[in-house]
């Protein structure tokens, strides 16, 4: 029977990691809060391999701590193993990585959710979303239970839980990831309210129990001597951490797969969904890349008081028997037992076309959605679609302008500019190439481009943000400092750069032109020049900017221009389908997606440079008409 049970400003639907960031930023923005979870004792739950970050996923992290967000800081607290890639490459791929002890993040980030002011935690199927008679306006949800809450904002964060379904082989069972129940009813809900949904797939290996391991046969893969930390408030981290292993597959490997592709249900049609293009099963590598002998497999810890072991880059949907068969072809493996098997999962989401920037329904008032049931994959695209998403719902109800960054300012914005801009038929996963700006995006500088944000909205402390400012204060001061700065044609100096096979110098050089050298480090000058006691961070922000200064003002000039074309803003309200010139596509996917501006229509897939064109025209005799007009009206 149903009852009423609460009123609340926000409501957040599921507690992954799109969901916890939501339900904090709305919750410490002043908003009356409650968090749903079918079990709570999946909240943060990693079902996938327990690692946070990775290329461009670090950015991801970076900028969601910048703007006040958690899952930096809990990584952080939990992680097992640290590692920057991409080192040997440019600052603006450099990312970090973390393997994090699982059921330890699940417990912190749950304590931190509990601690919360402003905050419930709820467990309870949400069944469905109640709203005004129109269908426009959210009001409330139910629960399995016939409990009603009512509200003035939804957050929908379901990850993979909608209608989910497990498949291994030819085995298939109604299932959320870890055996956790699915939530069947809500599609319904949704598909009643005119939300288009699509069928994505995602699958994960198989965890084994590492006493049936022989090591002795991978390559170890061990943390990095320094451990740079996630959050920009964590001065810096210790700890002992634990390795990584590496190991391939062989011909013997890829024999079994082939011979058993008949069995597998990505082959047989029995997986629907739609899996993510660059994260692909085993059996799916085989096939696409079948002239390559081999795949790096690596074996990693699952956390410091589990025996088990994740088998990265062997996700499949095959039967269990070849499964095995195939892991005992690999070295290391040969006595391999296993502990879960892999499986893959098939669940709804939505078309994110249907969404604002700011990740509100355009149809529906008051409904947000982030994370997985967008499109998307991994628990770091995820958290950021959270964290903007809870900011949003609370802007909303204290009726404030949404916070929406922009592709220059964010891989945030690229994310979710991509979502909702282009839409995806397949699980989305964020890489430096998706951003056009990456020399400005670095993770490095994600404070100093998004924690000014995070203070003007509310997320960021007074104290955070004079400490802040002091470190921008000092990074600016030094390379005031270098730029004024000359080092003499002496001996030391002539040493110094034949020690590190660089040009020498007749006269007097520049010490900010110095550094600009390939071969010459910050930490270098030292030898030659006295180095002011300074942050790493602080350090490091320096050194890029002073050695990338060319690269970096030319990338600013082409943002310019980006700007430029998203400041031409075009009116919710326009009838493409009226406008003379449009090709018939562009004139479709305009009035599906209703651009806000020129740079997001000419973003749109099926929208032609012509296609702007026309609509830079018609943009331009309407406020010609406009103008017109306001001239003509009595009052002037």
């Amino acid at each position: 029977m149903d009852y009423f049970a609460g009123s609340y400003d926000v409501i957040v639907v599921g507690a992954g990691h799109a969901g916890c960031e939501a339900a904090l930023a709305a919750a410490r923005l002043g908003c009356k809060t409650i968090v749903f979870s079918i079990n709570l004792d999946s909240m943060a739950n990693m079902p996938c391999n327990p690692n946070i970050g990775g290329t461009a996923k670090g950015h991801l992290v970076r900028e969601i701590d910048a703007l006040g967000g958690q899952m930096g800081k809990t990584t952080d607290k939990t992680f097992i193993q640290s590692k920057i890639l991409n080192n040997s490459k440019g600052p603006a791929v450099y990312s970090l990585r973390a393997q994090v002890d699982r059921r330890h993040y699940q417990m912190e980030m749950k304590h931190t959710l509990e601690l919360q002011e402003n905050l419930d935690i709820r467990q309870a199927e949400v069944v469905e979303l109640l709203t005004d008679e129109a269908k426009t306006k959210i009001t409330g949800i139910k629960t399995h239970t016939g409990a009603i809450f009512h509200c003035k904002a939804i957050v929908l964060t379901t990850g993979t839980y909608l209608q989910g379904r497990i498949i291994i082989g030819d085995v298939s069972y109604s299932g959320g990831p870890d055996g956790i129940f699915p939530a069947n009813k809500l599609s319904a809900s949704l598909a009643e309210l005119g939300i288009s949904l699509l069928r994505f797939k995602t699958g994960t290996p198989a965890r084994l129990n590492r006493r049936s391991l022989d090591f002795s046969k991978m390559t170890e893969q061990p943390g990095d001597d320094t451990i740079i930390p996630f959050s920009f408030e964590t001065e810096s981290i210790e700890k002992e951490q634990v390795s990584c292993w590496l190991t391939y597959t062989n011909k013997d490997t890829h024999e079994i797969i082939k011979r058993n592709l008949h069995r597998s249900p990505l082959y047989s049609g029995d997986i629907t969904g739609i899996g993510p293009r660059y994260c692909p099963s085993i059996e799916d590598k085989i096939v696409r890349f079948a002239d390559k002998e081999n795949h790096q497999v690596f074996v990693e810890p699952m956390g410091l008081e589990t025996e088990e072991m994740y088998l990265q880059g062997m996700s499949s949907s095959l039967p269990e028997d070849v499964q095995i068969e195939f892991m005992k072809t690999v070295p290391g493996l040969e006595n391999v037992k296993v502990m879960r098997s892999a499986y893959a999962i098939e669940y709804d989401g939505i078309d994110a076309t249907q969404l604002k920037l700011s990740l509100e329904f355009k149809n529906i008032e008051g409904l947000f959605s982030a994370g997985q049931i967008n499109g998307s994959s991994g628990y770091e695209e995820a958290a950021a679609q959270g964290i903007i998403a809870g900011i949003n719902a609370a802007q909303k109800i204290h009726e404030k302008e949404p916070l929406i960054l922009d592709r220059s300012q964010a891989y945030i914005g690229v994310l979710i500019d991509d979502l909702v801009t282009k839409g995806t038929k397949e699980p989305y996963r964020m890489m430096t190439s998706r951003a056009e700006y990456r020399l400005l995006l670095r993770q490095d500088n994600a404070d100093l481009r998004l924690t000014p944000l995070g203070r003007k909205v509310g997320l960021i402390s007074e104290e955070r943000y004079l400490k802040f400012q002091e470190k921008k204060e000092l990074i600016e001061k030094e390379i005031d400092r270098l730029n004024n700065s000359y080092l003499p044609p002496s001996e030391e100096v002539l040493k110094y750069l034949e020690s590190r096979e660089s040009t020498a110098v007749k006269s007097g050089i520049n010490v900010a032109e110095l550094l600009r050298r390939p071969e010459i480090s910050y930490e270098s000058l030292s030898e030659v020049m006295e180095l002011p006691v300074l942050p790493r961070s602080v350090r490091e922000q320096v050194e890029v900017a002073i050695k990338y200064e060319g690269y970096i003002k030319r990338q600013m000039q082409q943002v310019e221009q980006y700007k430029k074309l998203e400041g031409r803003k075009l009116p919710r309200e326009m009838d493409y389908s009226l406008i003379q010139g449009l090709r018939l596509e562009a004139r479709q996917k305009l009035s599906q997606i209703k651009p806000d501006s020129i740079g997001q229509a000419s973003r749109i897939t099926g929208v032609s440079p012509a296609d702007i064109s026309v609509l830079l025209i018609h943009l331009e005799q309407m406020n010609r008409s406009n103008n017109q007009r306001q001239s003509e009206s009595p009052g002037n």
